[in-house]
């Protein structure tokens, strides 16, 4: 199975989607479709590492706060970023994001994502073993 992002529409806003064969590889992947609406994962480099916890009482939940607290580093540190680990324990996650200073005539910045909603709001598990992760964010 191979991981992947996607983006989905969703009126104004934009849905994205994180699949892989694991929880943690999902929700990697669903911070990567959000720095997708960004900019262009592929161009940005790993030179700066940085730690994220977070814990919720579901998965859904742990979802929405994961990607908040991706957001909130960008915007605090005025990074974007294209690469991830996670690890979750339970309802607890802990992750490493790489990444670097944006720099706006390399990474041509579309929109600011404001945050991850509760809109379509998904966690789950398929029948084959895939994990999915996804939600809406607010552009």
């Amino acid at each position: 199975m191979t991981s992947r992002w996607q983006h989905f529409h969703h009126q104004s806003d934009i849905g994205v989607r994180g699949i892989a064969d694991t929880l943690g590889g999902a929700f990697e992947q669903a911070a990567l479709a959000l720095t997708a609406v960004v900019t262009d994962p592929a161009g940005v480099t790993s030179g700066q590492e940085v730690t994220i916890r977070c814990e919720a009482p579901d998965p859904e939940l742990l979802l929405v706060d994961w990607l908040n607290a991706v957001i909130y580093e960008m915007a605090v540190r005025g990074m974007v970023f294209g690469r991830f680990a996670v690890r979750i324990d339970g309802l607890c996650l802990k992750a490493e994001a790489w990444g670097e200073g944006v720099e706006v005539a390399r990474h041509v910045p579309t929109v600011e994502v404001k945050g991850a909603t509760y809109s379509a709001l998904r966690v789950s598990r398929s029948e084959a073993g895939e994990w999915m992760a996804q939600t809406v964010v607010d552009v």
